[in-house]
């Protein structure tokens, strides 16, 4: 067994608010004014879209580096959408500065659904929780 990542958080004085830390890095996660909280950070679900576009566009990179393509400058953006039904899904564009061939554009799309990341998303996940 390996751990991939670590991140906690730790409850700030604001409601909703919290520090989160993962590695080096700290920042604050918050929910919108909306649901009655200040805004000070992303929500959680901002959080796995920028785990899943962060990993799209470093994967894409390294995939690009490693075939010795020039990809050029490009976006990946993503929607976490759900309707009434209780039917959750994502919707990722990306965006090229330059344009592709076809048949680099289907590379990248099937490099895309092959991410770490989108594979974790896209099977069940176990999960154990426990009081230390």
């Amino acid at each position: 067994m390996a751990i991939i990542a670590n991140a906690e958080v730790r409850t700030l004085v604001a409601p909703w608010s919290g520090e989160v830390r993962s590695g080096t890095h700290q920042f604050i996660t918050d929910k919108p004014e909306s649901f009655g909280g200040q805004d000070q950070g992303p929500e959680p679900y901002d959080l796995l879209c920028s785990g899943l576009i962060s990993c799209t566009m470093i994967t894409l990179q390294m995939y690009a580096n490693h075939k010795g393509i020039e990809l050029g400058g490009f976006s990946v953006e993503v929607d976490f959408n759900a309707n009434k039904e209780g039917k959750e899904w994502i919707e990722r564009r990306l965006s090229f500065a330059q344009s592709l061939s076809e048949e680099l554009k289907q590379k990248i799309l099937e490099i895309s659904s092959k991410t770490p990341v989108t594979k974790t998303l896209l099977r069940s996940v176990e999960m154990k929780t426990v009081i230390v």
